[in-house]
């Protein structure tokens, strides 16, 4: 089995290259959509709510945002409550498709949380800030969230050091899934 990693810059175009890299050739796993999944549990619901001290259940996702433009270190406190929980899911994941030619993992903080050593090759995808705060801000979300979210990310330098591969995606997604499955060819 062969593990290929899938990380990049806030808004960089993570999911849809995992969607593109995985297409026909093996699972996909995706942090995001774990921790999306969290959201809608119970239990998870409630350890949010009693560590943050919120008042009400309604929109934790937005109170959340609200505590972390508060105190920016709101952001450190959620990630030691989600982060054991992604990582569990992932080694579930991993174990589940142990018998798969090829299986993508997307995961956003793969060098930030020093976890290449899970896998046999990463591809990172990277954009310019101005075109990833264009496309996070296109998607609903605030400027200042991004600067929070964006400043616990290594600069591009640092992470594509630790990658096998590098695309840039700034233009557009027929570039894009041209660059990623001319080098994923090497692989099939």
């Amino acid at each position: 089995m062969m593990k290929v990693g899938i990380t990049g810059s806030l808004a960089s175009g993570k999911t849809t290259a995992s969607k593109i890299l995985s297409a026909g050739r093996g699972p996909l796993f995706s942090a995001d959509a774990v921790v999306k999944k969290l959201y809608t549990k119970n239990n998870f619901k409630k350890v949010i709510i009693k560590n943050f001290n919120l008042k009400n259940s309604s929109n934790i996702k937005k109170l959340l945002r609200e505590k972390i433009a508060e105190d920016k270190s709101n952001i450190q406190k959620l990630e030691k409550l989600i982060h054991p929980l992604v990582r569990k899911e992932m080694k579930k994941f991993i174990k589940k498709n142990i018998k798969k030619k090829f299986i993508f993992l997307e995961i956003p903080l793969l060098i930030e949380n020093n976890l290449m050593n899970i896998f046999d090759t990463i591809f990172y995808i990277k954009a310019k800030k101005p075109i990833r705060f264009k496309r996070f801000y296109l998607k609903g979300g605030k400027k200042l969230i991004f600067n929070i979210l964006n400043s616990k990310q290594l600069s591009d330098i640092k992470k594509a050091k630790y990658c096998d591969h590098v695309i840039v995606n700034e233009k557009n997604i027929k570039i894009l899934k041209k660059n990623l499955l001319d080098i994923f060819k090497r692989y099939e």
